[in-house]
C-alpha cells in the first residue's frame, strides 16, 4: 500500500486539477489496517469483502466494481487477500468502483470481514464471518470521502441500518472492542459528477434548489426557506473564493454557467426578482483568477488561460436559448427585490435600504420609478464620467429604461437580460477590488462579452437589421465607458505594471476590432479616435513616452488585422479635396512643380502624403501610417523597437493583401496599393536615416544632392506629410519631440542618432517596392510630376538603395552565414553548459551581462520575463540542411529579381514623367545612375534582358547624358557592358553586345568618331581583366566577335569609316584579352604577375587613362597580397601621372608641378614624366576624362596612396605625401579634411616617436635571386632582387619557389643552387631549370649614412645592396685564418626599393676580393661596434651586453680575437703593401680593448649581486686576453723605427706626419 497510494494520488490530482470534458464517476476503497486482537475466537486468517449496496437486502450489490484482469468486467465483490496469522492484519489492496449517475441516501459500502480456515473440517465451513461495517455513501446531499475509523460489529447490522452510520450505537448490538474504532479505509473519488469541495457543493446545491423551488429544503443541519434562500446564495457566492483550486478547474465550466445564468437569468422567489447580478459578477472575477493562477502553466503566446479560452469559444452559451429558470411554472407577479417584499412600503424606506438592495448594483440607491439626486451624487463619487452613459439617457434612473432593466413593477414579465450588457454595467460600476480582478483578466469578459452579442444578435435574427439599430443607446453608451475607463487604466498603469497594461491594451484592441464585425463601425471608430485621444494627452506630460508610443503602436496593430480591413477603409471611395479653404503646406508648397505644366492637382497630392482628407477617408489605414511616421521620427525614443513594430505592422498587412484571394485581380491590388500611397512620401523623407546598403560613403545621398545643386537654393519642401500629423488623430498631439522635424524632410546628408537597423530597413523597403509594383502607374506618374526635384532625388536615391538591399548575395553567402550562426549557437550551448555546471560564478556571469548591451531596451524593474529570456527556443534551426540553404539561395534570387523590375518599371514611370520638362538632363542623369547600378550587380537573366533594353531606349533618346557633359557614365556604362558581355549566358551577352555596338554607333553619330566610347572601352576592360579573378576569355571573345560583325553589316554607316574604327577597336580588345590569358598562366605567380601588369603598364604610356587603370590595378592585387608599400607607391606613380596631365592644362600654385613635385616620396616617380605636350593633347575627346583626371580625383589618389603607407608602416612616407596634398585642401577651403589630415599626421609622428630605434618596423628582407636555364625563357640568366615580407628567412623563399617552379617544370628539373659563387653555365645541365637565392642586405656609402640617420631612411630608397661570399684558395668556403677570403659583391636595381614591383631587375654588378688580414680586420671593427652599441644603449640591457662581452674575452672562443692576433701580429709582415693592413689591425684592437673596458665599467654597474661572481670571471678572462695582446701590440714596424731627419719632415705630407708622430 506504501508503494501503491501515493502513484495514484498523484494521478487523481492530475485527473482532478484538469477540466471534466468526459464523464467520469469513480471511487477508489483502500482498506488500510484492521486491528482485532481484542476479538475472541478463532480470527486470525483475516480477509475483507467490499460490496456496493443499493439497499439493505444481500441482493442488491450492483455489480460496479471493476474486476480482475482474468475476471469478468465488473463484479459485485471483491476480497482483499488473506492475511495468515495475523489479528492486526495491513492491507494494499485498491478497489475501482463506477459509481451509478444517482447516488441515493440508501446507497453504501458493506464490509464484511472473513476468517478464512487453511485445515477445512467436516462440516465447518471454509469462509467464516466474523464483522461487519458500512459507510453509506452521501451525508447532507455530499459523496463522503476521505479516511475513515470505523467500529466493527460482531452481529448482522438490524433493518434500516444503511441510513446511520456505524459511529450510532445501535441497541441490540455487540461490537469489537467497545465500539471502537479498529477498521481503517479510505474512500477517493474521481468525478464529474460530484464535487469533493463543500463551498463548490453548497453552491450548486443552492442554485438547484432555486431551479426546482422546493422549499423548505434541508441543507446539512440546516432548513432552508424561501426568507434564507437569498442570505444563503449570496454567502455562497462570496465564498466561491475560498473553494479548492483542483476542484474549481475540474468544475470550472459549470460554475461559470450558474454565474452567467444568474446574472442573465435572476432567480424570482416568493415572486420577487432576487437581483444576484453583483455577486455573480464579483464571483466570476475571483473565479477567473483563480482558475488562471492554477493553470499559470498551461497559457498560450498572450497570457490566456486555456480552458478559460475555451469555455468561451466552445462551452458558453446564452441561457436564452434553454427553459427558463422557473422551468415551465405558471407566470407570476414581480416585483423590485427588496428585504421587505411588502407592497405597502413607503418610498423613503425603498432609498434608505437601497444600498443593498439594487436589482443591479446595490451601490446605487435608487428608488424605482423615481429620479432622486443621490445617485448622481454617489455616481461622482465613485469618479466615472458618464455624461455620455446611461445617467442622461433614457436608461437613467426614472428613464423610460431605468437602472433595474425590469419591466414596471407589479405587472407581469419575463426577468430575462442580455449578459453583455449586465457584464458592461457591472464592470462600470463595480468597485476597486472586484474591478482590479477583472482587469487581470480583461480579455475573458471581453470575450464572454462578444461571444454573448453575436449570439444576441443571431437568435433575435437581427444579423439584417442597420447596424445603429442592433444595440440599445445605454449599451453602447456603457461601451464607451468602459473602453474609456480601460484605456484610463493602460495609460496609468504603463510604468507601473508594464505587462499589466501591455495585455490589456490588447484585450482592448481585440475587443474593438470585434466590434467592428457587431456594431455599428462610426461608433467604433469614435472610440479608437477617444483612446488616441487620451493616449495623445499623457504623451504630452510622460516622461518616457516610448512605453505609451509602443502600446499604441500594438493597438493599431491589432485594430489593422481585421479580416475587413480593407473594406473598412473604404477603398473605392475617391478622395474628396480638402474642405478647407486653406490647403495643405505640402500641397501648397508643390505648386511650385518642376515637371508638370498645370497645378498639381489637390486630389492627387492628398492621397500621398497624410492628410486630413487622407486619414477621414482611410481612417485606419490612416492610424497605422501615423504611428509608422511617429515611428521613424529622428528623436522617437526606443527607436529601434519602435522601427520595428510599426514596420512588421505593415509588412504583415501587405503580405495578407498580397496572398489574399480577394484581392487577386489588378485592378482590385491597386485600390487596396492606394491606401498605402503615403508610405512612398514616408519611406522617401525617411532615406538618411535608413540603414545604407550601397558600398561606399556617400553612395546613397549622392543622386539627390546631384539634383539639390540644380535647383540654385529652390525651397525642398522636404516632407510630404502633412503637419496635422502633428495631431495624432483629430487633433489629438503627439508624443513630445513630434516637431517639424516630421513635416519637414530631413536633410539629405545628415545621418539620425537612431538609424534603422538592417532588418528594419530591408522591410520597410519591401513595403514600399510592393505599392510601386501595386499602384495604378497614371497615379504614380501623376505623383511623379507633382514633386520638386530634391524630393524625386530622394526618390531616385530609395530606388537606389532598393537595389541594394536586395542584392543576390549567391549560395554562398548563405553558407557562410549557417556557418557564423551556427558557431554562434555552439558558443551560446557553451556558456549554458558554463551556467548549469558551474564553471562560471554567478557574479562574473552578472558583472559581464552588465557590460554587454542589452539588445531588449530599457528593461527596468524586470526580474524575468520568458519573452526575452537569452536561452529561448526559436523556430530557427542552426544546421540548415543544403536543401533548405538552396530553398533560401532561390527565394532570395527571386526577391532580387522582383525588387528590380520594380524598381526598373518605376524608373520608366519617371522617365515618361519628366521627358519634356526643362530639368530633364538632371533626372534622367540620375535615373540612369540607378539603372547602371541595377546592371553592376549579381541579376537574374531575365532582369538584364528588361535592364539592358530600358538602358539602350534611354542611350537612344537621350544621348546628350553620356556625350555631351563631362561625365562618369560613359565609363561605367561601358564597364557594366563589357562584364555582361563575358558572361555564360548567351541571352545576356547578346543583348549586352547590342547595347555595346549601340552606344559606339551612337557616338559615332554625334561626332563622326568615337574616341570617348573606344577609350572607356578599353579602360573598362582592362579594369575588368586586372580586377576580376572568374572572368570569361572566351564568352568576351565572343561578344566581340558579334560586334564586329553588327560593324560590318550595318548599312547605314557603310560609307563611313565606322567599320574600320570597330574593327581597330576590336584589334586592341584582342591584345587586351591575350594579356589576359598570359595573366592566367602566371595567377599562383605574384612576381610574374605583378611583372606582366607592370609590363602592360608600361605600354599604356601614352595613354594616360590605361595606364592610370593598370596602376590602381597593380595597387589593387598589392592590396590583396599584403604588400602595402608597393601598394602606396602604385598610387604615388597614379598621383604624379593626374599631376603631370593637370600641369598641362593649367598653372595653379597650389597643384603639384608634375611628377617632380612628388620626388620626396619615391625617386622612381620620374618614370611618369614621359607623357608631354608632343605626345598627348589633352583637350583631345577621350583622353584624361576619368574622375580621377581632376583635381577631386588627384585628392582621392594621395588619400589612398597616404591609407597604404599608414598600413605599412611607412609614416615618414605619409608627412612626405599630405605635403602635396594639404595645400589643395587649402585651397579649397576643406577645413574638415584638413582636420582629419592634421589628425592622422598626428597619429603618424607618435608612433615614429614610440618606434624609433626600428625594431618594432620590419620594412622588408631582401634577396638576390637569379635564374639559370633555358626552361625560365626570359628570365634565363637574369638576376633580380626580391623584396619579401619582414623576418623572411632563406629557407622560406627557397622553399617557395621550388615548390612553384617544381609544379611547373617537374619535381627533377629544378635545382636550387646551395651556394654564392657565381654560376658556371657551362658546368649546368641545359635540360633542367637551376635558382640562385642569397640573402642580401642594403649598402650605403660613407657619405649616404650622414643622410640616412633614421632606421626608415636606411630602408627606403634602396637601389643598392651587398653579399658577401667567404671562400679560400683551394676552393673550400671556410678555412683557417690565415688563408680565409671573402668576396664583397654590390648588387644596383633599375630602381629603388620599394617601387611598384616586389622584384626588380639587376642593372650593374660590383665585386671586391678582400685579404685574410683585411677579413680580421672587419670582424673586429664589427665586433667593436657590437661591443658599443651594448654599451651605449638607451635603456640598457644587461643580457645583451653580458653575451657580447662573453663572447669578446671568452677564453673558448673559436677563432676568437686573441687567435685573430696571433696570427696576423705575431710577426712584421715582409711585404711593405701589408704595413698598413697590419698597423690598422692594432689600432682595431687597442679601440677593441677600451670598448671591453667600457663594457665591463657598465655591466659592474648594472649587476646584482647574485652576479658579481660571474663579474669577476669576466675580468678575469679580460686581464688575460690584454695580457696576451700587449706584447703583439707594442711591437713597432721597421719603417717607422727609422730615425727622422728634419729634412725629411714635411708638415703639408699628412701620411709622413702620422708615420712620425708614430
Amino acid at each position: 500500500m506504501c508503494h501503491k497510494l501515493p502513484v495514484r494520488s498523484k494521478l487523481v490530482y492530475v485527473e482532478c486539477s484538469e477540466q471534466s470534458l468526459a464523464h467520469r464517476n469513480l471511487l477508489y476503497v483502500y482498506p488500510q489496517s484492521l486491528n482485532f486482537s481484542s476479538r475472541q475466537g478463532s480470527v486470525r486468517n483475516l480477509a475483507v469483502r467490499v460490496q456496493y449496496m443499493a439497499g439493505e437486502d444481500p441482493g442488491q450489490a450492483l455489480p460496479v466494481i471493476f474486476g480482475k484482469s482474468s475476471c469478468s468486467e465488473f463484479t459485485r465483490e471483491a476480497f482483499t487477500p488473506v492475511v495468515y496469522h495475523n489479528k492486526s492484519p495491513e492491507f494494499y489492496e485498491e478497489f475501482k468502483l463506477h459509481l451509478p449517475a444517482c447516488v441515493t441516501e440508501n446507497h453504501h459500502l458493506l464490509f464484511t470481514f472473513y476468517h478464512v480456515s487453511c485445515q477445512p473440517r467436516p462440516g465447518t465451513a471454509l469462509e467464516t464471518p466474523v464483522g461487519f461495517t458500512w459507510i453509506p455513501l452521501l451525508q447532507h446531499g455530499r459523496l463522503r470521502t476521505g479516511p475513515f475509523c470505523l467500529p466493527v460489529s460482531v452481529d448482522q447490522p438490524p433493518p434500516s441500518y444503511s441510513m446511520l452510520t456505524p459511529d450510532v450505537a445501535l441497541p441490540g448490538m455487540r461490537w469489537v472492542d467497545g465500539h471502537k474504532g479498529v477498521f481503517s479505509v479510505e474512500l477517493m473519488a474521481v468525478s464529474s459528477v460530484h464535487p469533493q469541495d463543500p463551498y463548490l457543493d453548497k453552491f450548486f446545491t443552492l442554485v438547484h434548489v432555486l431551479e426546482e423551488g422546493a422549499f423548505p429544503f434541508r441543507l446539512k443541519d440546516g432548513v432552508l426557506s424561501e426568507g434564507t434562500v437569498e442570505q444563503e446564495l449570496r454567502a455562497s457566492l462570496a465564498a466561491l473564493r475560498l473553494t479548492s483550486p483542483e476542484f474549481l478547474v475540474a468544475f470550472s465550466h459549470h460554475v461559470l454557467d450558474k454565474l452567467v445564468r444568474l446574472v442573465v437569468r435572476p432567480p424570482i422567489i416568493g415572486g420577487q426578482i432576487v437581483n444576484l447580478g453583483r455577486g455573480a459578477f464579483e464571483a466570476m472575477a475571483h473565479v477567473v483568477s483563480l482558475i488562471h493562477r492554477s493553470l499559470e502553466a498551461a497559457q498560450d503566446a498572450r497570457g490566456h488561460c486555456l480552458l478559460l479560452a475555451a469555455y468561451v469559444y466552445y462551452a458558453f452559451r446564452l441561457p436564452g436559448t434553454e427553459s427558463s429558470l422557473l422551468g415551465g411554472a405558471p407566470p407570476v407577479t414581480v416585483q423590485p427585490a427588496t428585504l421587505g417584499r411588502g407592497p405597502g412600503r413607503p418610498a423613503s424606506l425603498y432609498l434608505a435600504r437601497s444600498k443593498s438592495i439594487s436589482s443591479s448594483n446595490p451601490d446605487l440607491a435608487v428608488a424605482p420609478g423615481s429620479v432622486d439626486d443621490e445617485v448622481s451624487r454617489i455616481l461622482a463619487s465613485k469618479g466615472i464620467d458618464r455624461s455620455h452613459s446611461w445617467v442622461n439617457s433614457a436608461y437613467a434612473p426614472g428613464g423610460s429604461k431605468a437602472v433595474l432593466r425590469r419591466a414596471p413593477p407589479y405587472c407581469g414579465a419575463d426577468p430575462r437580460q442580455l449578459l453583455h450588457e449586465e457584464l458592461a454595467l457591472q464592470w462600470v460600476v463595480s468597485g476597486s477590488a472586484v474591478r482590479e480582478a477583472v482587469l487581470q483578466h480583461a480579455w475573458f469578459f471581453f470575450q464572454l462579452m462578444v461571444k454573448s452579442m453575436a449570439l444576441h444578435l443571431i437568435l433575435s435574427q437581427r444579423l439584417d437589421t442597420p447596424r445603429k439599430l442592433r444595440f440599445p443607446g445605454r449599451f453602447l453608451d456603457d461601451i464607451a465607458a468602459l473602453v474609456g475607463s480601460v484605456g484610463l487604466e493602460v495609460i496609468t498603469r504603463v510604468h507601473k505594471d508594464a505587462e499589466l497594461a501591455e495585455r490589456l491594451n490588447a484585450s482592448l484592441a481585440f475587443f474593438l476590432s470585434d466590434l467592428l464585425s457587431l456594431v455599428d463601425r462610426g461608433f467604433v471608430f469614435g472610440l479608437v479616435r477617444s483612446h488616441y485621444k487620451q493616449v495623445a494627452t499623457r504623451l504630452q506630460s510622460a516622461p518616457s513616452p516610448g512605453a505609451l508610443l509602443t502600446l499604441r503602436m500594438d493597438f493599431t496593430r491589432i485594430l489593422c488585422s481585421h479580416e475587413h480591413y480593407v473594406v473598412l477603409n473604404l477603398p473605392c471611395c475617391p478622395l474628396s479635396p480638402p474642405a478647407s479653404p486653406s490647403p495643405s503646406v505640402s500641397s501648397t508648397t508643390s505648386q511650385s512643380s518642376t515637371f508638370s505644366s498645370q497645378a498639381p492637382d489637390p486630389k492627387v497630392t492628398s492621397m500621398f502624403e497624410l492628410s486630413g482628407p487622407f486619414r477621414q477617408q482611410h481612417f485606419l489605414a490612416g492610424l497605422l501610417l501615423t504611428e509608422l511616421a511617429l515611428a521613424l521620427e529622428p528623436e522617437a525614443e526606443g527607436a529601434s523597437q519602435l522601427h520595428k513594430k510599426a514596420i512588421s505592422a505593415v509588412h504583415s498587412l501587405l503580405c495578407g493583401h498580397d496572398v489574399d484571394p480577394r484581392y487577386a485581380e489588378a485592378t482590385v491590388k491597386a485600390r487596396v496599393a492606394e491606401l498605402y500611397l503615403p508610405l512612398l512620401s514616408l519611406a522617401r523623407d525617411t532615406l538618411p536615416r535608413l540603414h545604407d546598403f550601397a558600398e561606399g560613403p556617400g553612395q546613397r545621398s549622392r543622386l539627390a544632392s546631384m539634383l539639390d545643386s540644380d535647383t540654385e537654393g529652390e525651397g525642398d519642401i522636404g516632407g510630404t506629410i502633412n503637419p496635422s500629423v502633428a495631431m495624432a488623430i483629430a487633433g489629438g498631439p503627439l508624443a513630445p519631440g513630434s516637431r517639424a522635424s516630421i513635416s519637414q524632410g530631413p536633410a539629405t546628408g545628415s545621418r539620425s542618432s537612431y538609424p534603422l537597423s538592417a532588418e528594419s530597413t530591408r522591410t520597410l523597403l519591401v513595403c514600399v517596392l510592393w505599392v510601386l509594383k501595386n499602384a495604378e502607374p497614371a497615379l504614380l506618374q501623376h505623383w511623379a510630376a507633382d514633386l520638386s526635384l530634391p524630393q524625386l532625388g530622394r526618390l531616385l536615391d530609395l530606388l537606389y538603395l532598393c537595389l541594394a538591399a536586395f542584392e543576390y548575395k549567391g549560395k554562398k553567402a548563405f553558407e557562410r552565414i549557417n556557418s557564423l550562426t551556427f558557431k554562434k549557437s555552439l558558443d551560446m550551448k557553451a556558456r549554458l553548459e558554463e551556467a548549469i555546471l558551474g564553471t562560471i560564478g554567478a557574479r562574473q556571469e552578472m558583472v559581464r551581462r552588465s557590460r554587454e548591451r542589452s539588445p531588449f531596451g530599457n528593461q527596468d524593474n524586470v526580474r524575468w520575463r520568458k519573452s526575452i529570456t537569452h536561452w529561448r527556443q526559436t523556430s530557427d534551426r542552426v544546421d540548415k540542411t543544403k536543401d533548405e540553404m538552396e530553398h533560401e539561395a532561390l527565394v532570395d534570387g527571386n526577391l532580387a529579381t522582383e525588387a528590380s523590375l520594380v524598381v526598373l518599371d518605376t524608373l520608366e514611370i519617371i522617365v515618361q514623367t519628366v521627358m519634356l520638362s526643362e530639368a530633364r538632363e538632371s533626372v534622367l542623369g540620375a535615373v540612369l545612375k540607378v539603372v547602371l547600378y541595377s546592371l553592376g550587380t549579381a541579376q537574374s537573366a531575365l532582369f538584364l534582358q528588361h535592364g539592358l533594353a530600358t538602358q539602350r531606349t534611354l542611350v537612344s533618346k537621350f544621348p546628350e547624358l553620356l556625350f555631351e557633359e563631362d561625365t562618369e557614365l560613359c565609363a561605367d556604362l561601358c564597364l557594366r557592358l563589357l562584364r555582361h558581355c563575358g558572361s555564360r549566358i548567351s541571352t545576356i551577352r547578346t543583348h549586352a553586345s547590342a547595347s555595346l555596338y549601340l552606344l559606339m554607333r551612337q557616338n559615332f553619330e554625334i561626332g563622326h568618331n568615337f574616341a570617348r566610347v573606344k577609350m572607356q572601352v578599353t579602360m573598362s576592360l582592362s579594369s575588368l581583366v586586372g580586377t576580376t579573378q572568374n572572368f570569361s576569355e572566351e564568352h568576351l571573345r565572343r561578344s566581340l566577335k558579334t560586334i564586329l560583325t553588327y560593324a560590318e553589316e550595318d548599312v547605314g554607316l557603310r560609307d563611313s569609316t565606322f567599320a574600320e574604327q570597330v574593327q581597330d577597336l576590336m584589334f586592341n580588345l584582342h591584345m587586351i584579352l591575350t594579356d589576359t590569358v598570359k595573366m592566367k598562366e602566371h595567377q599562383e605567380d605574384p612576381e610574374m604577375l605583378i611583372d606582366l601588369m607592370y609590363r602592360i603598364a608600361r605600354g599604356y604610356q601614352g595613354s594616360p587613362d590605361l595606364r592610370l587603370t593598370w596602376l590602381q590595378n597593380m595597387a589593387g592585387k598589392h592590396a590583396e597580397l599584403g604588400n602595402h608599400a608597393e601598394a602606396a607607391q602604385c598610387m604615388v606613380h597614379a598621383a604624379a601621372l593626374v599631376a603631370e596631365y593637370l600641369a598641362l592644362l593649367e598653372d595653379s600654385r597650389y597643384l603639384p608641378v608634375g611628377c617632380v613635385s612628388f620626388q620626396n616620396i619615391s625617386s622612381n616617380v620620374l618614370e611618369e614624366s614621359a607623357i608631354s605636350d608632343d605626345i598627348l593633347s589633352p583637350d583631345e575627346e577621350g583622353f584624361c576624362s576619368g574622375k580621377h583626371f581632376t583635381e577631386l580625383g588627384l585628392v582621392g589618389l594621395l588619400e589612398q596612396a597616404a591609407a597604404y603607407f599608414t598600413l605599412g608602416g611607412l609614416y615618414e612616407a605619409v608627412n612626405e605625401v599630405y605635403k602635396t596634398l594639404i595645400p589643395i585642401l587649402e585651397a579649397h577651403r576643406d577645413y574638415k579634411k584638413l582636420a582629419a589630415v592634421h589628425g592622422k599626421l598626428q597619429e603618424a609622428f607618435t608612433k615614429i616617436m614610440h618606434q624609433s630605434s626600428g625594431w618594432e618596423r620590419v620594412f622588408g628582407t631582401y634577396f638576390r635571386v637569379g635564374f639559370y636555364g633555358a626552361r625560365f625563357g626570359d628570365l634565363d640568366e637574369q638576376e633580380f632582387v626580391y623584396k619579401e615580407p619582414s623576418i623572411t628567412k632563406l629557407a622560406e623563399i627557397s622553399h617557395r619557389l621550388e615548390e612553384f617552379y617544381m609544379e611547373r617544370f617537374g619535381e627533377d628539373v629544378v635545382e636550387i643552387v646551395k651556394d654564392s659563387n657565381p654560376v658556371d653555365k657551362t658546368k649546368l645541365d641545359p635540360q633542367k631549370a637551376y635558382i640562385q637565392i642569397t640573402y642580401v642586405e642594403p649598402h650605403f656609402d660613407t657619405y649616404e649614412l650622414k643622410d640616412r640617420v633614421t632606421y626608415f631612411d636606411r630602408n627606403y630608397g634602396l637601389r643598392t645592396f651587398l653579399f658577401c661570399t667567404p671562400f679560400t684558395p683551394d676552393g673550400r668556403a671556410h678555412g683557417e685564418l690565415h688563408e680565409q677570403h671573402k668576396r664583397k659583391t654590390l648588387l644596383s636595381t633599375d630602381h629603388a626599393f620599394p617601387y611598384i614591383k616586389t622584384r626588380i631587375r639587376v642593372c650593374h654588378r660590383e665585386e671586391t676580393v678582400l685579404t685574410p688580414v683585411e677579413v680580421a680586420i672587419e670582424d673586429m671593427q664589427k665586433k667593436t661596434r657590437e661591443l658599443a652599441f651594448a654599451t651605449e644603449q638607451d635603456p640598457p640591457d644587461a643580457k645583451m651586453l653580458q653575451m657580447v662581452l662573453q663572447g669578446s674575452v671568452g677564453p673558448t672562443v673559436n677563432q676568437g680575437p686573441l687567435e685573430v692576433a696571433q696570427v696576423f701580429l705575431a710577426e712584421i709582415p715582409e711585404d711593405p703593401k701589408l704595413f698598413r693592413h697590419h698597423n690598422k689591425l692594432r689600432l682595431c684592437f687597442k679601440d677593441f680593448c677600451k670598448k671591453c673596458e667600457d663594457a665591463l665599467r657598465k655591466n659592474k654597474a648594472l649587476i646584482g649581486p647574485d652576479q658579481k661572481e660571474y663579474h669577476r670571471e669576466l675580468e678575469r678572462n679580460y686581464t688575460r686576453l690584454r695580457e696576451a695582446l700587449q706584447p703583439l701590440l707594442t711591437q713597432r714596424l721597421p719603417q717607422l723605427l727609422a730615425p727622422t731627419t728634419a729634412s725629411f719632415r714635411n708638415s703639408l705630407n699628412r701620411a709622413s706626419f702620422r708615420k712620425a708622430d708614430l
